[in-house]
């Protein structure tokens, strides 16, 4: 077996995994149509593993009992290997653990163990975050795939819509600097739909920090098409490159970046979950190609 990556084949889709980051690398339909960002030159990666925060603490430091430890924007999930604890042909299971060098930026015991699996047409990824040690865990976990956009070469960006499961009417949250803005911003989604262009994107993601759905369709009135539902996730965010780029995340998250005005300890901060010693979190999502 390859050491690097493992590719899963289904009866209507196939996925490649990484070891580096547990980063799916590749979706193909069953008209071996490739649907996932393939880290062009606007944007180097495919679909990375949020962990342990989602988008960014303040001033880069995580802050515990007093000490300040360097974080960088999404965690370091998304840049260590993880090992493979299981590899089959529809399903593959990775794991990373706590080192020396996570405990110089994030002084908790953890274990993160990411599944891939398929079933027809759906590839469902799980993620389940354990406490192996003796304080509680606090921490975030996100996913952030990157669907090629347009779908169909030949189409129009702004052919493409995204239709929510239920209305969405709450007002949506904004970043400055990578910081969540103290205001909600007013909800470019219609009803239950969101029409996508470029322009979406000037004021970099729109998230919804409290959906009322649990699945999203991503489609033209032509081509495949993406529906992607999440359980256990508080949050989703949507995005793509400010200025235009050809692809759009779609990010199932438990987890926020730090208000602009919260300095305080990490474990305070707002949005993140609190696992007990022993305890663990499971949360997952759904890619279905058709």
């Amino acid at each position: 077996m390859n050491p690097d990556s493992h590719t899963l084949c289904g009866s209507g889709i196939s996925a490649i995994i990484a070891a580096h980051g547990a980063e799916l690398r590749s979706l193909r339909n069953t008209r071996e149509i490739e649907l996932l960002w393939q880290a062009g030159p606007a944007w180097r990666r495919h679909a990375p593993i949020l962990f342990p925060i989602v988008g960014r603490l303040k001033g880069d430091e995580l802050r515990h009992r007093g000490r300040a430890y360097p974080m960088t924007q999404h965690g370091f999930a998304r840049d260590r290997r993880f090992d493979w604890t299981e590899r089959g042909p529809s399903s593959c299971t990775l794991v990373l653990t706590d080192d020396a060098d996570t405990r110089s930026r994030y002084p908790f015991a953890f274990r993160l163990t990411v599944t891939y699996a398929l079933n027809d047409r759906t590839l469902n990824v799980s993620f389940e975050v354990s406490n192996p040690g003796d304080e509680v865990l606090p921490a975030s976990v996100g996913g952030h795939p990157a669907f090629n956009w347009p779908l169909l070469p030949e189409l129009d960006k702004e052919a493409y819509r995204l239709t929510f499961s239920d209305m969405e009417k709450a007002p949506i949250r904004r970043l400055t600097d990578g910081l969540l803005r103290a205001t909600p911003e007013p909800n470019p989604i219609h009803g239950n739909i969101l029409a996508l262009s470029e322009r979406l994107f000037d004021d970099d993601a729109v998230i919804l920090d409290r959906p009322a759905s649990t699945s999203v369709r991503y489609a033209a009135d032509r081509g495949p098409s993406i529906e992607m539902a999440w359980q256990g996730f508080r949050e989703f965010g949507i995005w793509s490159k400010p200025g235009g780029a050809p692809f759009l995340c779609l990010e199932p998250w438990h987890g926020v970046a730090s208000p602009r005005d919260f300095d305080g300890e990490f474990i305070d901060k707002p949005g993140l979950m609190l696992i007990a010693p022993g305890a663990r979190h499971v949360l997952s999502y759904q890619i279905s190609v058709d």
